[in-house]
């Protein structure tokens, strides 16, 4: 199979949405489920576009997965500082998944990043149940930086993200 990475194209928004957001539903990703918050920004593929640079893994016309790869600072970007790029919202189709597009997804954004004058580091937030994500992770050359981990909703203690990052 040939995975092709490339920009999200508008007729494609809601099939990346909703691959984003049924692979957070189906993994229990989301405290409360169809209810959550979070998952109207999952689906708002437009949001993300238009703030950001959002890439598609496509094969044989389907699209199999998606990344938000934010080139710095902004109104996208929950960890990035100066210096740094941050990778959001990774998500493959659950038919998809063992095939790679993960892989090929976050290793597109490294390139993207490599282009980015001045970028000496990539950061990104994870769940700690994510622990396929976190392999792909470590297996490209991010390291964990535990004191970076925050709470996206400080008013639920039981909630953590964990933060990894690769610096060039």
């Amino acid at each position: 199979m040939d995975i092709v990475i490339r920009p999200v194209e508008p007729g494609e928004y809601g099939t990346l949405g909703e691959i984003t957001a049924q692979a957070y539903l189906r993994d229990g990703l989301l405290d409360f489920g169809e209810n959550d918050e979070y998952l109207g920004e999952l689906r708002d593929v437009a949001k993300r576009a238009a703030a950001a640079e959002v890439l598609v893994a496509v094969a044989d016309g389907e699209v199999l997965g998606g990344v938000t790869f934010v080139p710095g600072t902004g109104p996208m970007a929950d960890l990035a500082g100066p210096g740094e790029t941050e990778i959001r919202m990774l998500a493959v189709a659950h038919t998809a998944r063992g095939r790679g597009v993960g892989e090929a997804l976050v290793r597109a954004c490294l390139d993207r990043a490599r282009a980015v004058e001045g970028c000496v580091r990539v950061v990104l937030s994870t769940q700690s149940a994510m622990h396929t994500a976190h392999r792909i992770y470590e297996r490209l050359g991010f390291v964990r930086t535990p004191g970076r981990d925050w709470n996206p909703l400080p008013h639920l203690d039981d909630i953590m993200l964990l933060t990894y990052e690769l610096t060039f």
